[in-house]
């Protein structure tokens, strides 16, 4: 194992499929001579040349839609957006042609796109720059949608995405680029589609996503503290979610709180509250409770950032009242 930054697990999944498979190219703003806006490309240049590696104007719709035009020929393309806040540029050549044409040419065009970048907020970004856009993307059919936390996560996750032949979005944590963990030194991949349970526990089983698992795991060690056995889900992947583990979890401690950077309404959080709701009715000994963000654009102050998004504090409030409030 090696101790590398997520940037750095990010930066190793593009080299070794790029250097695995000559069809993998990315393209994106600053991705070149700037070796990326949060360096996670740094060096791909020098390695590959700017045939496979390209700079693109800010036209988020204009060279998602040249990605999307690569994989109807045969390439693998990696799209960079800057944030996914500028991606709703992009959101019509996501929807209408890289997920829906598959379906629409009746598996004659295969689609192998990576559309990856940071998203959610990283600390006084302001409200176009802070929005957690995955619950836009995951609501989708044709898509796939995956939100590692996890250095190790990042880069088997990225692979599988990159050999995917259906789209895939990649939410990168944009708080989480320079924090550390472990990864293989030897070539792996983490599978799409599959959950991990990363704490074991037989109380209350807490199911989150991306970079809102930091406030999920403060919380988890400080009701452990409390005496309270917290078994924590890290669905990985959001389109398509990994049920079967989530209903095994809620099954086996008879309680669940969901959390969910984005907001409530209509959120993945919400979704998945409601499907733990309906398919484990037998077994809940309370009713799921939610913990998202507020239902505000995200403020600039720091303060203020911090009491819309989810905390440990927050998290723990939930548990109490699904551990007591019978």
């Amino acid at each position: 194992m090696a101790v590398i930054q997520y940037r750095e697990a990010l930066n190793q999944a593009i080299d070794e499929e790029m250097h695995r498979d000559e069809d993998v190219l990315i393209m994106g703003e600053e991705v070149a001579q700037y070796n990326g806006a949060y360096k996670v490309t740094r060096g791909i240049l020098d390695k590959y040349g700017p045939r496979r590696v390209l700079d693109t104007p800010i036209t988020e719709c204009g060279f998602t839609g040249v990605g999307i035009g690569a994989a109807i020929s045969g390439l693998r393309p990696i799209v960079e957006w800057m944030t996914y806040n500028f991606a709703f540029q992009a959101i019509d050549q996501v929807i209408n042609n890289a997920a829906k044409l598959r379906y629409m040419t009746g598996g004659q065009v295969q689609m192998p796109i990576v559309f990856r970048g940071p998203n959610g907020a990283a600390g006084r970004l302001g409200a176009q720059h802070s929005h957690a856009c995955g619950t836009y993307y995951a609501h989708v059919p044709g898509l796939i949608v995956a939100a590692p936390y996890t250095a190790y996560d990042a880069k088997g996750l990225l692979k599988s995405a990159i050999r995917s032949n259906d789209p895939v979005c990649l939410l990168e944590g944009e708080i989480l680029y320079g924090d550390k963990g472990e990864v293989p030194e030897d070539e792996y991949l983490v599978p799409l589609g599959k959950a991990n349970v990363t704490r074991n526990g037989n109380d209350v089983t807490l199911v989150s996503f991306g970079c809102t698992l930091a406030c999920v795991y403060e919380a988890a060690d400080k009701l452990t503290e409390q005496g309270i056995s917290v078994e924590v889900v890290d669905l990985r992947t959001i389109r398509p979610i990994d049920e079967e583990r989530i209903y095994a979890s809620v099954n086996k401690t008879s309680r669940c709180v969901v959390i969910d950077e984005s907001w409530e309404h209509c959120s993945v959080g919400a979704s998945v509250a409601y499907m733990i709701s309906r398919n484990c009715f037998d077994s809940l000994d309370a009713q799921v409770e939610l913990v998202s963000g507020l239902d505000v654009p995200m403020p600039y102050n720091s303060r203020l950032e911090q009491a819309v998004k989810p905390s440990a504090q927050r998290v723990i409030d939930a548990v109490n009242t699904v551990l007591y409030n019978d």
